[in-house]
């Protein structure tokens, strides 16, 4: 949507309006590729930049606009959540040192960024596909960023769904969840790649795009984990789909694809059958707050360039992996593909060679791979995305028709191709060099962001809670960005640099159980006796059947009913209905005070209605004491 003012289409005469321009501009985009009036002989590239915000104990920290009101400067602007930010880099043209000053420009930028956050609650700036110390409870409305626009589209999504949002994504851990906003989306981060392409070569590479993203992807893959679950190599592919997916009963048969998508075909004749494709399957969501008045037809027969603001506008609400884009700047017009799926972090050495890489493979695309529709199955390269996203540098590709490791493409066919390409687009020689052994040396070592942070979690993971482990993973990664080398370079995790934490004011959420077993209302008394025997635990939460804590069973209540025939006395009758329970805010100093004060054994923890964790009596003995 980028900075146009939008607003919800709320009436027949708003949507009669819409579309009148929407398909306006696509007749005047087919006339303008009939005249070849874009732009040529030169191409350009740029990015934009999105930053996850920390607090000193690695949490989210919801204080953008501070941090941006500080900054100013037209680079920085908003995201949909108050934890996040995004950079917007100017434009360079592809060629000499152009990707070295894109680095040097992002590190600019963000020093200048994280000295200035530091001053705000001692704010840090996290590079990261997924922030892995993000928590269901951050996903509230009221980290929205309070604009017009993201609250405009999360009432939209919100109406059309008639529903909380489902997440259900398994990968060695399984994550099945309901939210009620799209700020889910807001856990990705990106560095997004947009690369001008001459109209002459538009269809060819945009399907070679296509092909090429999952290679891309699996050396690029950096967010295995969420919400302490390891899933997807790069998670934030099954993530940004389902957390905007709008289809329920009532729209299935408009609205037959996910927003978000790799797409459903190839491009046979004209990149126009993308727009074309985007109006039949995706109903209008926005307009502009303005009367729109521009006729993209009358403009272009009176030697004017539009501004298809129509397009611009539908596009916008419509997440392509690879989303080609149409601008216009100075009256001249071009087109450019827009690259989503490369994750933000874990270096910006690493972004770069990310992007060159990219660019380099677009620009060097064989001659043997262009009319890819003629012979190569889209469903083949759609399967590869998927997979990559699944299992990132250890997927096996279905490469045109062999089978191939990600590894061995990328070493001895890719980086020949992007080398080749970069050259023939006057790239200075010391960058391709610099910046492709970054690639090759992830290939070689099978080390990416991805497998960095599932072995550290790992690690960490087996001496700390999952809390402390998220925020410690964190802490190196945010040293380890400070210190600037390549993710090839870095050392796992270890448990060495544990957060300084003020035990007594500490909240539980560091310290909480949260593999909690629990029992149903309704089952048998002899269960629960045997799930605590098993278990060796002395108390179990009893939820209904919408998972919703009623009450608590101890080994007295269990003792109490000594010699009745337990076959037949359920977990209800014998609970205790009046349980006392806190929420992860609660410091560990008051969660001690409330036991002695109600002679309790353990405090069930309560986050938005749902049962989080658990802390009993022993548990805090060993912290106190530790």
């Amino acid at each position: 949507m980028g900075s146009q003012s939008v607003k919800a289409i709320e009436n027949l005469r708003e949507r009669k309006e819409f579309l009148y321009h929407l398909l306006n501009d696509v007749k005047a985009l087919e006339m303008m590729l009939d005249r070849e009036v874009f732009e040529k002989g030169i191409q350009r590239i740029g990015a934009e930049q999105e930053l996850c915000l920390v607090d000193k104990n690695y949490r989210p920290s919801c204080n953008s606009l501070e941090i941006l009101k500080e900054i100013n400067d037209p680079h920085f602007t908003t995201e949909l959540a108050l934890f996040n930010m995004e950079i917007n880099l100017d434009p360079h043209k592809l060629s000499n040192k152009c990707f070295s000053k894109i680095e040097e420009e992002l590190n600019t930028l963000i020093s200048r960024a994280d000295k200035i956050a530091s001053e705000i609650d001692n704010t840090k700036i996290i590079l990261t596909g997924i922030l892995p110390t993000l928590r269901k409870r951050d996903m509230i409305f009221k980290n929205i960023t309070p604009y017009p626009r993201y609250k405009v589209l999360n009432k939209i999504l919100k109406s059309i769904r008639g529903d909380d949002f489902l997440l259900r994504i398994k990968g060695v851990d399984e994550l099945i969840i309901n939210h009620k906003s799209i700020l889910f989306e807001a856990c990705n981060t990106s560095f997004q790649v947009h690369l001008q392409i001459p109209q002459d070569e538009l269809v060819d590479k945009y399907n070679w795009s296509q092909t090429i993203a999952g290679p891309v992807l699996s050396i690029a893959a950096n967010s295995p984990l969420l919400l302490g679950r390891e899933l997807w190599s790069e998670t934030r592919i099954a993530l940004f789909q389902q957390s905007v997916d709008l289809r329920n009963r009532s729209y299935l048969l408009r609205e037959q694809k996910p927003r978000v998508s790799f797409g459903s075909s190839w491009i046979k004749d004209s990149v126009i059958e993308l727009y074309q494709d985007d109006i039949v399957r995706y109903t209008p969501l926005l307009t502009t707050t303005k009367e729109m008045k521009e006729d993209a037809v009358a403009q272009l027969e009176n030697g004017k360039i539009p501004k298809l603001e129509a397009i611009n506008i539908h596009n916008g609400t419509i997440y392509r992996w690879n989303r080609l884009c149409y601008g216009e700047t100075h009256g001249i017009p071009h087109m450019r593909i827009e690259n989503r799926y490369i994750p933000a972090g874990p270096t910006v050495k690493d972004e770069v060679a990310n992007a060159l890489f990219w660019v380099g493979l677009m620009q060097g695309i064989p001659e043997k791979y262009k009319n890819l529709p003629d012979f190569l199955p889209f469903n083949e390269v759609k399967g590869n995305f998927i997979n990559a996203a699944r299992t990132g540098i250890n997927t096996y590709f279905n490469w045109f028709g062999q089978g191939i490791s990600a590894r061995r493409l990328i070493l001895t066919e890719l980086i020949p191709i992007a080398r080749e390409g970069l050259l023939k687009s006057h790239i200075d020689q010391k960058d391709i060099d610099y910046y492709l052994n970054i690639i090759q040396k992830r290939a070689e070592t099978r080390y990416t962001g991805s497998q960095w942070m599932r072995h550290s979690n790992r690690i960490l993971k087996k001496k700390m809670t999952k809390d402390i482990a998220n925020a410690t993973l964190t802490a190196h990664l945010y040293q380890n960005q400070k210190e600037g080398n390549p993710v090839h370079d870095w050392k796992l995790a270890k448990d060495n640099h544990v957060l300084d934490l003020d035990i007594g004011m500490t909240k539980l959420e560091k310290f909480m159980t949260t593999e909690v077993f629990v029992v149903n209302e309704n089952d048998l008394v002899e269960l629960v006796s045997k799930i605590m025997e098993w278990r060796n635990i002395h108390h179990i939460p009893v939820v209904d059947d919408k998972n919703r804590l009623t009450g608590l069973i101890t080994k007295k209540n269990i003792q109490e009913i000594s010699g009745q025939d337990t076959n037949v006395i359920v977990a209800k009758d014998i609970m205790v209905k009046d349980v006392i329970t806190v929420d992860s805010e609660t410091s560990i100093e008051k969660a001690n005070k409330i036991m002695i004060e109600n002679r309790i054994g353990c405090l069930p923890i309560i986050e938005l209605e749902d049962l989080v964790g658990i802390l009993t009596k022993n548990d805090l003995n060993k912290i106190l004491s530790s």
